[in-house]
């Protein structure tokens, strides 16, 4: 939004200015209505009259007070736009509220439409700054595009001249400016008209409408399967279809997403350079006049879906914020530059007045040294006067003199040297300085180092007492349970000494109940021998004397001595007895 709403203000602030007759950032109410009813009508917003009222009501400052158009503007219009509006009926309507006041009566190379997409690109190629300029790059970059549309050769060096003679004090040109500059055939000579007027179409498509490829090829109908030529349109995410290139009658879209696909089909039922685009619900074969325009569109509709893929804006629209970025840094750049420049003006000004004092000094040396000289003339006149006679005792002292002067012209040579050895230690000293900063940042970073390291060793000494305590403790801990675990084996031993005699008890009383049960066994044999006799004997008896039994876990019968009197065998060997005896009988 905040990239939509950029673009809208630059347009906003042509018609906003264009009101502004009097060049004071002032326009009346009853302007601003219009202005505010226009801009809702063609960004398809609601328009509030009443919010507008109330941003601008009537007070001692008049219908336009310090609270300004743009804190409504951006309330009440831009934040609400949504991108379902024609951009081109919006500019369209801030063109026609500005371009009587401003555009230039003078005859031109290009009509007013024209002059109208020179407009829009203007907006669109200008710096976000206002007043709003495009400055040299750009135009550059736009006559370029204008030169090649044209089928023309750039003339680089025809630009620079005209760079050369360019404003010092402007840092580009206005809108209506490079209207004129583009109108006057400057950069288009040799060209009609029509030429120029197709050029500016053709970049105003690019740029404007998004439009990255364009012409005629023939496409397969999805239902009669028949060929018909159309006016193909590529943009970022759809190619549109038409009758003709005037855009009147549409036909259909074919909607680009990062799922299609493009590629090449070999030549079939007489149709030569073949290609197919591949979407989601769709696919659509499209013939081009040559072998050259398929494959541009192949590449250009293939660069299209990898765009979308990675989403990426329009080639022209990256390659704009690239310039305008790299505009950015440049100037930043060069604004350090110019600081680091006043930087080092202000330190050779500083320079400049430590010389001009040890300049000074110098002097006021040099002073001292022509009064001494002065006042050794003086005194040697008069020495002269008063000891004319003593000639000898005069080159005494006139030798004396001498090397004074001679002392003195030493003096004042080593005093020379000492200002310039001052000079020398000054650049030194400037030197040393720098160097014990230096050092000071690498001492405070050992001193730090060095604190870190006390502060970890301090930490792991104390760690390691913590666990020698803990190893003691755990030594003294070992022996306790040491002890422990020796008194609880000499138990242990004692138990298992009483449990191996009680296991040697229980194993005597073991055999000794083996024993019993053997002789227990005997006689459950000798008893079990003597009831089976008397069983056997029994059994040849009929009569109702039985021996009571444990029943048999087979079914119980029921014969006339009652339920489960007899088992199934015995019946049988008394029903076989019974037969014999019968027989006998």
């Amino acid at each position: 939004m905040g990239g939509l709403k950029d673009e809208l203000l630059k347009a906003i602030w042509h018609a906003f200015t264009a009101l502004d007759l009097d060049h004071s950032g002032k326009v009346s109410k009853s302007q601003l209505k219009v202005l505010s009813h226009n801009l809702c009508t063609v960004l398809n917003v609601p328009h509030d009259p009443v919010a507008l009222e109330e941003h601008f009501r009537d007070d001692d400052e008049g219908p336009v007070s310090n609270q300004g158009y743009m804190p409504y503007l951006n309330k009440f219009i831009l934040e609400k736009v949504q991108d379902n509006f024609d951009k081109i009926e919006f500019n369209r309507m801030c063109w026609t509220l500005c371009v009587k006041k401003n555009l230039t009566k003078s005859p031109l190379l290009i009509n007013e439409e024209d002059a109208f997409k020179v407009w829009v690109i203007f907006n669109f190629l200008s710096e976000d700054k206002y007043p709003l300029i495009i400055v040299p790059e750009e135009i550059e970059y736009l006559l370029k595009k204008l030169t090649e549309a044209m089928g023309g050769g750039w003339q680089q060096e025809q630009f620079e001249h005209y760079k050369i003679n360019f404003d010092d004090n402007k840092d580009g040109l206005s809108a209506w400016e490079l209207i004129e500059l583009i109108g006057n055939g400057q950069f288009s000579k040799g060209m009609d008209r029509q030429t120029i007027s197709m050029a500016i179409n053709e970049v105003f498509n690019e740029l404007i409408l998004d439009v990255l490829k364009q012409g005629y090829m023939m496409k397969k109908g999805h239902r009669r399967k028949n060929w018909t030529e159309r006016w193909f349109v590529l943009k970022p995410n759809i190619i549109s279809y038409y009758v003709s290139e005037d855009l009147k009658d549409k036909k259909g879209d074919i909607l680009l997403d990062e799922n299609c696909c493009v590629e090449s089909l070999p030549d079939k039922d007489g149709k030569k350079c073949l290609f197919l685009i591949k979407c989601f619900d769709k696919t659509f074969e499209i013939s081009a006049s040559d072998k050259k325009k398929k494959q541009e569109w192949i590449q250009a509709i293939h660069s299209t879906i990898h765009l979308l893929k990675l989403g990426s804006p329009p080639p022209h629209k990256e390659a704009r914020q690239r310039r305008k970025e790299l505009r950015k840094k440049l100037l930043a750049e060069q604004e350090e530059l110019e600081r680091q420049m006043k930087e080092l003006q202000a330190a050779n000004e500083s320079k400049q007045q430590e010389l001009e004092t040890v300049r000074k000094k110098l002097e006021e040396a040099a002073s001292r040294a022509a009064e001494e000289e002065k006042k050794r003339l003086q005194t040697q006149v008069e020495l002269q006067t008063r000891f004319s006679t003593e000639l000898e005792r005069e080159k005494l002292i006139r030798q004396q003199m001498e090397e004074q002067v001679a002392q003195k012209s030493s003096e004042l040579e080593q005093y020379l040297q000492r200002v310039r050895e001052l000079e020398d230690m000054y650049l030194k000293l400037q030197e040393a300085l720098e160097d014990e900063r230096q050092a000071r940042q690498d001492e405070e970073m050992v001193r730090k180092l060095q604190a870190r390291l006390l502060e970890e060793e301090s930490s792991k000494r104390a760690e390691l007492e913590k666990w020698h305590l803990a190893q003691q403790q755990a030594i003294q801990t070992t022996e306790a349970e040491k002890q422990e675990l020796e008194h609880q084996r000499v138990m242990k031993e004692q138990a298992l000494q009483e449990a191996m005699a009680q296991l040697e008890q229980l194993e005597l009383e073991r055999k000794q109940a083996l024993e019993q049960y053997e002789g227990v066994k005997k006689k459950l044999e000798m008893a079990t021998n003597k009831t089976k006799s008397w069983k056997d004997k029994v059994a040849h008896h009929e009569g109702l004397i039985r021996l009571i039994e444990p029943g048999s876990k087979n079914p119980h019968l029921i014969t006339n001595w009652g339920p489960a009197a007899f088992t199934q065998a015995e019946l049988e060997e008394r029903e076989k007895n019974w037969k014999e005896k019968k027989t006998t009988e």
